[in-house]
């Protein structure tokens, strides 16, 4: 199964190289783990003690930031390496100031394993939520180096907890200890005979509330508002888009809308812009003369997102009709209900928020059109759901501090 397991990395590079002439994200792949190790030895210092932590793109980073800063604040001596799979992550995060060093991840050949690990030589390694790597996950247990998940999340359909599936169970014995999310992951890995596991939450939580707290102001998007209701569209795939903009061009409603599409490049962009049939502008195009000129924003570029919710009152967040929704808790922070597509199976906040009644799923076009309309017609009904939504992300904050608590009081403890 080993001789699989690298032959299908093998198998997976050699196919991201024929299409990465024609792929923006697997060129980027492609080119970023050029020499990589070679890189990584010219960049660091010599005599460094090192966390190692990973995030396999910019979804898994935001959600471990927390962790991250805390780790850097509390152990002072010791220089953050944060290695990214996906260009989504490095590409965005590659200056990010709360790590020393930032690499695209080596692939998980037994070599690179090897002598990654080496070069870095961390007394510490932090993986977010996903990522097992068989062949980094053995050396780092050959090497006896304590190695953390956090935010993790099991469901007994992964392959872990399949008959078939012993060889990956493998994957999960370096692991020092497991910071789960809910009482179901822990059971879960308790059922495979590992105790080693806290119930700490979700630290995406702790991000979104950081958000919301920060004081940063985009001028000409309060110009664009100009007092107006906003329905805010974030991570938006072809799907949700054109079920939102079936909607835009169908009602009078005295509204603004903030489009955010997850797929920024120029023929996406182009084609909201002939669909809509209302003033549109992108955000790169607003300027102080003509920011409240329009009804329709779209955002074109990577960053803002997280940001920009606060300037909405009812958001939709995109991914339910293709690959899963995306983050629900950076819009819900800001007290705004949330609606999204049928896709949110895997996402325990998703079904929270719905059955506490502040999220709204919707299938189609109508179900889209009758809880928007029953939602923007109606301003104290968007501030009880939205309310709803600030009371949840307050109450389940704290992941952070429980993980931070645990690794400063922990038998795998580093020097302080």
């Amino acid at each position: 199964m080993h001789l699989l397991y690298n032959f299908g990395l093998v198998l997976f590079r050699v196919l991201l190289t024929i299409v990465s002439p024609f792929n923006h994200k697997a060129k980027l792949w492609i080119k970023g783990r050029q020499n990589i190790l070679n890189q990584i030895s010219d960049s660091l210092s010599a005599n460094e003690k090192r966390i190692w932590i990973h995030a396999a793109s910019l979804g898994e980073f935001e959600q471990g930031r927390p962790v991250i800063e805390a780790l850097k604040k509390n152990f002072k001596e010791y220089k953050i390496v944060l290695t990214f799979f996906s260009p989504s992550g490095y590409e965005t995060r590659k200056k990010y100031e709360f790590a020393d060093y930032i690499f695209y991840l080596p692939d998980d050949t037994p070599g690179n394993a090897e002598q990654f690990i080496k070069l870095v030589q961390p007394k510490l390694v932090v993986f977010i939520k996903y990522e097992y790597w068989y062949n980094y996950l053995m050396k780092l247990k050959k090497n006896n180096i304590p190695t953390y998940m956090i935010s993790s999340i099991f469901r007994e359909d992964q392959i872990f907890f399949k008959w078939y599936g012993k060889w990956y169970k493998q994957m999960l014995e370096p692991i020092s200890h497991f910071f789960v999310q809910n009482l179901k992951s822990k059971e879960l890995l308790n059922k495979l005979n590992y105790q080693n596991v806290s119930i700490s939450g979700d630290t995406r939580f702790d991000r979104v509330f950081e958000v919301s707290e920060q004081n940063t102001k985009y001028p000409l998007v309060e110009k664009f508002k100009n007092g107006k209701n906003i329905l805010i569209a974030g991570s938006s795939w072809r799907p949700d888009e054109e079920i939102l903009i079936n909607y835009i061009n169908s009602n009078n409603h005295d509204w603004k809308y903030i489009i955010a599409p997850h797929e920024i490049h120029e023929q996406n962009i182009n084609s909201i812009e002939r669909s809509v049939h209302k003033r549109v502008i992108r955000y790169s195009k607003l300027n102080k003369t003509n920011a409240d000129k329009f009804d329709i924003l779209i955002i074109d570029n990577v960053g803002m997102l997280s940001l920009l919710y606060k300037y909405g009152n009812l958001a939709y967040i995109g991914g339910g009709f293709s690959t899963g929704i995306h983050n629900i808790l950076e819009a819900a922070t800001f007290g705004m209900p949330v609606i999204f597509g049928p896709d949110y199976e895997n996402f325990q906040e998703a079904h929270d928020l719905i059955t506490l009644g502040g999220a709204f799923p919707v299938h189609n076009q109508t179900d889209f059109n009758n809880i928007t309309n029953q939602l923007i017609t109606n301003n104290q009904l968007i501030k009880e759901k939205g309310g709803i939504c600030k009371t949840y992300i307050e109450k389940n904050k704290g992941a952070s501090l429980k993980i931070i608590n645990h690794l400063l009081n922990s038998k795998y403890v580093i020097d302080t």
